[in-house]
C-alpha cells in the first residue's frame, strides 16, 4: 500500500550537502517554500567560509560535527551531481543517523495529491507530476518537465528540463532522460539507460543503452 506523497516538508531547518549547481537549485527551492537552510556542506575546501545567497558553506560533507544534527535538529538534502557519490552519502546518513533526505519541491511545481513521492527527490519550478505517478527516492525532475498520469520511475532517475514523459511510461533505476525529450505513452526505459536531449522515443529502450534522434535509435 502506498503512503501519501511527502511534499509536505517539515518546517525543520535543512542542511544541504553539495554547493555546486544542484546545491544552488536546492537552496532556491527551499527558500521558495520558506524553509530555513541551516548551511551548505561541500568537499571543495576553497568554498569553505563563503556564502550562497547569505547561506554559509561551513564544511565538508563527511564532517561529523554537522552530520550529528541530521534527524535531530535539522533535515538533510543531498545535492551532489555524481550519482555514485550521492548514493554513498545517502548510505552514510542512513547508517549514522537513520535518516532519509527530505524532498525539495519548488513552490511553483505541480504535484497531484494522489501522486507518490518517496524521499530525497528534487522537483524544480513548473515541473508537473500528474495523477497516479510514482516517484520513489532520490530522483531529479528538472524545470518544466512533465510526467503525465501513471508514470512510474525507479530510484535515482533524472528527467531533464522540459522533457515530456507521457502516460504510463516506466523508467528504470538510474536512467537519464535528456532535456526536451518526448517519451511516447506506455514505453519502458530500462535501468541505467540514457535518452539524449531532444529525442523522440517511440519504442522501448533496453537497460544500459543510449538512444538519440527522432525517432530515437540506439547509438
Amino acid at each position: 500500500m502506498l503512503i501519501p506523497n511527502s511534499i509536505n516538508m517539515e518546517l525543520q531547518p535543512v542542511m544541504i550537502f553539495g554547493a555546486s549547481g544542484l546545491g544552488k537549485v536546492a537552496l532556491e527551492i527551499f527558500k521558495s517554500q520558506d524553509i530555513l537552510v541551516y548551511c551548505l556542506l561541500d568537499d571543495d575546501k576553497d568554498l569553505h567560509g563563503s556564502e550562497i545567497d547569505e547561506v554559509g558553506i561551513l564544511g565538508s560533507t563527511d564532517d561529523d560535527s554537522f552530520i550529528r544534527y541530521v534527524g535531530k535538529k535539522c533535515d538533510a538534502f543531498i545535492a551532489l551531481e555524481d550519482p555514485s557519490k550521492r548514493k554513498e552519502l545517502i548510505d552514510r546518513l542512513l547508517k549514522k543517523r537513520k535518516a532519509m533526505p527530505v524532498n525539495a519541491v519548488h513552490k511553483a511545481a505541480v504535484v497531484a495529491s494522489n501522486a507518490f513521492l518517496g524521499y530525497g527527490n528534487l522537483v524544480n519550478a513548473t515541473a508537473v507530476i500528474s495523477a497516479g505517478c510514482k516517484v520513489p527516492n532520490h530522483c531529479i525532475i528538472n524545470t518544466g518537465a512533465v510526467l503525465e498520469h501513471g508514470v512510474e520511475l525507479g530510484d535515482f532517475v533524472q528527467i531533464g528540463a522540459n522533457a515530456t514523459i507521457n502516460a504510463n511510461v516506466k523508467i528504470g533505476e538510474g536512467a537519464l532522460i535528456g532535456s526536451g525529450s518526448i517519451i511516447a505513452a506506455g514505453i519502458q526505459i530500462g535501468e541505467g539507460a540514457q535518452v539524449a536531449p531532444g529525442s523522440l522515443v517511440l519504442k522501448d529502450v533496453e537497460e544500459g543503452t543510449t538512444v538519440f534522434g527522432s525517432p530515437a535509435q540506439e547509438i
